[in-house]
């Protein structure tokens, strides 16, 4: 088994639903950290969600992140399996950034 950290980031510059991360086959995402920035001095919203096949489980329904603030989602590490994804969704386009840091176990 070996262990690999690595991060996810996006610009949400739409309102569609975008993927942040898709675990590899045959391996484990520990998600230590989801940070969020807005960038434009408005407070806004962000939906974070988790999909395994066609069931899709809500993580973080509209978390709120203040003008130029920057939240971390995460309290304690997330534990995504082998084919998952994590989406994000920002409620206005071009307002903010996510970045998760990942450890990836195979």
């Amino acid at each position: 088994m070996g262990n690999v950290y690595v991060n996810a980031k996006k610009d949400l510059t739409t309102t569609n639903v975008t993927t942040l991360y898709t675990c590899a086959a045959l391996t484990t995402g520990i998600i230590k950290s989801i940070i969020v920035s807005e960038d434009t001095g408005n407070a806004d919203t962000i939906t974070v969600t988790l999909t395994n096949g066609t069931s899709v489980f809500s993580l973080f329904k509209t978390a709120a992140v203040g003008a130029n603030g920057t939240v971390e989602l995460l309290t304690a590490p997330l534990v995504v399996g082998a084919s998952e994804i994590l989406k994000v969704t920002a409620a206005t386009a071009n307002r903010l950034h996510v970045v998760a840091s990942i450890l990836e176990v195979t």
